[in-house]
């Protein structure tokens, strides 16, 4: 019966979805991945370092460190295959809408303009990474510094030529 509807329809084009009256809408997420990994992934991207941790708050490091964490913790992350074989969202694209979200207070809504990922998958997104963080990276990162984490910024912070008043009570308030 799936075969002679599909001949009877060869020259229509099937939209549709699991929602009745859903407006599904063409985001070509293929070309906006490739133009993300390209403009701030690839071995050689249109924007350097510096615009990176502009943009994103963070070392290009230390967030693919962040997106590997997550992306090993939690498999909604990870880029899957849809039954028609094409390639769902990618883990960049995912997790970018999030550190947009977050970085710049940005609604859901807003990251489809260059991300290519409606809002729905932006706000699922977000749900199931901020779990995730607290479960990968609370233990060591979300919690108060104790003296020898003071201790060490400090040293840091010395090496580098800060003498930062701030760092000081800091000190004292957790000592």
């Amino acid at each position: 019966m799936f075969q002679q509807l599909l001949q009877n329809h060869t020259n229509e084009v099937f939209i549709g979805g699991s929602i009745p009256g859903h407006v599904v809408i063409n985001r070509d997420r293929e070309a906006a991945d490739d133009n993300l990994f390209r403009d701030y992934f690839s071995a050689t991207p249109s924007f350097n370092d510096t615009i990176f941790c502009r943009r994103y708050r963070m070392s290009r490091n230390l967030f693919f460190r962040i997106v590997d964490a997550i992306k090993d913790h939690d498999t909604y992350f990870e880029q899957h295959i849809n039954v028609l074989g094409r390639f769902g969202l990618s883990t960049l694209q995912k997790i970018t809408v999030v550190f947009k979200m977050l970085a710049y207070g940005l609604p859901a809504d807003a990251t489809d303009e260059y991300v290519k990922i409606g809002e729905s998958t932006t706000i699922e997104s977000m749900k199931r990474f901020c779990p995730a963080t607290v479960e990968v990276f609370g233990e060591r990162y979300l919690r108060s510094p104790t003296p020898k984490d003071v201790a060490r910024l400090l040293h840091i912070g010395e090496q580098r030529g800060l003498k930062c008043i701030i760092l000081y009570f800091l000190a004292i308030y957790v000592i």
